[in-house]
């Protein structure tokens, strides 16, 4: 295996930039994080940053939204843009010989967008009609309203938005959160595969060297939800929501931590889906997952039953989460390895894939964690250390939210 190199550069203005060039690949793929994401949606606008991540690509610089997207197909780019908690993110990848013009015509996008008032009301329905979606998903919405009541504000808030906040928000407003948010001190570019360092280097000079930095904003913050709740559903179906503390991505036992989510919830041979669905035939669908932030973490927990076996459920789940305490067997812990080493693989061979990683490395860490640096922890796992820290961070104190037609005892 060629051996990772990460060159890192910041310009004057605090944009950070982290390259893996790959030579044994002909794409290459960028992920910018850009400082805005929900945590700045003024208080009663939540779903400023989404709309403004959708307006955004509706023109920019010399080009409108027809031009500008007929630009970016006419290179190849295969993009996504999303909205999170911190950051604004947009990923392009494509030939690597195309990166240099794809980064031109985000350095417009970024720092030159038209955000034209004709295409508002476009991207305010995006937004609109995937909040409306999720009211009839109840197995997504009881996870968004679960984070409310686990984390306190802004943290928990929806990245999607709220439908009450929509009728509050406007094009003057959303510019401002532009204005406001959108700056290249705390912005990180994350660049893998095929790219010649200096040129990609010395373009973005040329295109974001000149960006100004803005004051860092603040943003309000308030307390968590209630602990225990219950939104009222008309259906045959109950959703459960379970969460307890977990730890930050950077946290020194970050893979322990993973380690012991994957017991419980990684493939079908796991204690969650063997324990709860199999054996008993208790729910349709049960998982668990590690949700770490900067600055703390939780695991959060979802089983879809019927109303009928919906308290058996919640008890048997809570239960199981408990017992990890009890033990881990090391068959447990091999299949947890061997599913994370599949996983680098496949992130090997994706440049999209790795200038993500990059890029949140660096957000989270400061640094960036070479492929080989993460095998390694993993290889060092051990039953001993994982059981370790499940005992330090047990599963107690538990935030619990159901949507159904019945609301269930928490003991």
């Amino acid at each position: 295996m060629p051996e990772q190199v990460i060159h890192t550069h910041q310009l004057a203005n605090g944009l950070t930039v982290v390259v893996e060039p790959m030579r044994d690949v002909q794409s290459a793929a960028f992920s910018f994080l850009i400082p805005g994401g929900s945590a700045f949606d003024p208080v009663q606008q939540n779903g400023t940053a989404g709309i403004l991540t959708d307006w955004i690509t509706r023109g920019a610089g010399d080009l409108d939204s027809r031009d500008l997207s007929n630009a970016l197909d006419n290179l190849g780019v295969q993009r996504s843009e999303n909205t999170g908690i911190n950051h604004l993110s947009f990923s392009a990848a494509s030939l690597g010989l195309n990166v240099p013009a794809a980064l031109r015509l985000y350095a417009d996008i970024l720092q030159r967008p038209h955000l034209p008032e004709e295409e508002f009301e476009a991207a305010m329905a995006g937004v609109e009609q995937s909040l409306r979606a999720m009211e009839d998903e109840p197995q997504r919405k009881v996870i968004i309203e679960l984070r409310r009541r686990c984390y306190d504000a802004p943290w928990g808030l929806p990245t999607e938005g709220c439908l009450e906040d929509l009728p509050n928000i406007t094009p003057d407003s959303v510019r401002a959160h532009f204005q406001r948010n959108l700056r290249p001190n705390g912005a990180i570019l994350g660049i893998a595969g095929c790219v010649d360092l200096d040129e990609v280097l010395g373009v973005i000079n040329d295109t974001f060297g000149a960006w100004a930095t803005q004051p860092e904003p603040e943003f309000a913050t308030a307390p968590r939800g209630e602990r225990i709740g219950h939104i009222h559903h008309e259906s045959t179906q109950t959703h459960i929501g379970i969460a307890y503390d977990g730890i930050e991505y950077s946290h020194p036992d970050y893979y322990k931590a993973w380690a012991a989510v994957g017991v419980l919830s990684g493939g079908m041979s796991s204690r969650l889906f063997t324990e709860v669905r199999e054996k008993r035939g208790l729910c349709y669908s049960v998982n668990a997952s590690l949700n770490s932030m900067k600055h703390e973490g939780r695991v959060l927990c979802y089983a879809g039953t019927t109303a009928e076996r919906a308290q058996e459920t919640l008890d048997v789940t809570l239960g199981e989460l408990v017992r990890l305490g009890d033990g881990i067997e090391s068959h447990e812990l091999e299949r947890c390895k061997a599913r994370a080493k599949s996983s680098l693989i496949m992130q090997q061979e994706s440049t999209s894939s790795r200038a993500s990683s990059i890029a949140r490395d660096w957000h989270f860490l400061k640094r960036v964690q070479t492929l080989d640096d993460i095998r390694r922890d993993i290889d060092e796992l051990t039953v001993e250390s994982v059981l370790a820290y499940v005992h330090q961070h047990p599963a107690r104190d538990f935030t619990v939210l159901t949507i159904g037609p019945n609301q269930l005892n928490v003991t």
